[in-house]
């Protein structure tokens, strides 16, 4: 039986760390401190709103037999956007037309048949009566020439609201209805609104109202947009003067900066007023940065270093997004540090003992 030859410690060392596999060096974390919040603010919610939007609507019966608008075109001033079957009115203007000529060659011939009178009289020839008579039927004439081309003219303007065009350059919000469909006077045929003058409005409490600033303008949130573009400074603002008496609420109105690409009408927005509650007790929340925040199935949280420098996750409350900026509700105190790379601090995890 052959004798095993003891080690020595220092060949027994060596072949451990041949053995065991190389650890990669933990690499730097990148962290901030959390922050206060930007002062308190408290939301309104409201509605996007056309400071200009017209609903056009029909002002003469009949069917519609063209129809070239429809909901999302872009249409320039006095573009045709539907016609009303206008054969009736026509036939009139027509009709009163043809009698206005019948009257300008009836007044020719009074005006000739006065202008002989005239010179007749200078001779003596006929009397002064028989004078004002030609002068009265002249007079009459023109009288009904003037009659009649008020006539036609009216017939004309009937005959003119069959085509329907649009008032402004705008969009198309809405045509309730068809091709065909039967148009009566005081029915909606199109509402078009015009893009580049669009505004906020909420309704915000009279204490909040009676506590504004003179010239304050608030921010404005439109939840509906990417996250980068949700923040709009409004262009300016205006605070109703009325108080609704069933809500004791006051219409807040912010104008929105012209240009901004896929806002519409309708669309659901917030408006942010600097809170009034100065010497709140509360603790304010906090900031960090978008990119710190976890997202793992429904956990929420942040990689939070501890006095030792490891990053430790902890689940938190978010709040609304600033920016590149999010607000954090609950789980994480002033002067913690944070993690700004989720990825870096989880393989920081795993490469530290």
């Amino acid at each position: 039986m052959s004798k095993i030859r003891p080690l020595t410690l220092a060949a027994l060392v060596a072949s451990l760390a041949l053995a065991a596999p190389a650890r990669a060096a933990p690499e730097t974390l990148n962290a901030v401190t959390a922050q206060p919040a930007a002062a308190a603010a408290s939301g309104f919610d409201g509605v996007v709103e056309a400071v200009r939007q017209t609903v056009i609507a029909a002002q003469v019966s009949g069917a519609v037999v063209r129809l070239d608008a429809k909901a999302g075109d872009a249409v320039k001033a006095g573009q045709v956007l539907l016609q009303i079957d206008a054969r009736a009115a026509d036939q009139t203007a027509a009709a009163s037309d043809a009698q206005v000529q019948a009257a300008r060659a009836s007044l020719e011939v009074a005006t000739r048949e006065y202008e002989r009178q005239q010179q007749l009289f200078k001779k003596n020839y006929i009397s002064r009566a028989a004078l004002e008579r030609a002068e009265s039927e002249f007079k009459a004439t023109r009288a009904q020439v003037a009659a009649q081309g008020a006539q036609a003219g009216a017939a004309r303007t009937q005959s003119g609201l069959h085509v329907i065009r649009a008032p402004y350059a705008g969009m198309v919000a809405d045509v309730p209805v068809s091709l065909g469909d039967m148009a009566m006077p005081g029915r909606p045929l199109v509402t078009v609104y015009d893009p580049s003058a669009l505004r906020i409005t909420a309704a915000i409490p009279q204490t909040v109202a009676a506590q504004m600033a003179a010239g304050q303008l608030p921010r404005a949130e439109l939840p509906g947009l990417a996250a980068q573009r949700q923040w709009v400074t409004p262009a300016r603002m205006q605070l109703l003067p009325t108080v609704d008496a069933a809500t004791h609420t006051v219409q807040l109105r912010a104008d929105l900066p012209a240009g901004l690409d896929g806002v519409v009408p309708g669309m659901f927005a917030r408006l942010w007023l600097p809170s009034a509650s100065e010497g709140s007790s509360v603790r304010p929340s906090l900031s960090v940065p978008l990119s710190a925040i976890v997202r793992r199935a429904e956990l929420t949280g942040l990689y939070v270093l501890d006095p030792q420098g490891r990053p430790l996750l902890r689940q938190v409350r978010p709040g609304r997004v600033d920016g590149d900026k999010v607000e954090i509700l609950s789980g994480l105190m002033p002067g913690e540090r944070v993690a700004t790379d989720p990825q870096a601090a989880a393989r920081f995890r795993q490469t530290t003992p």
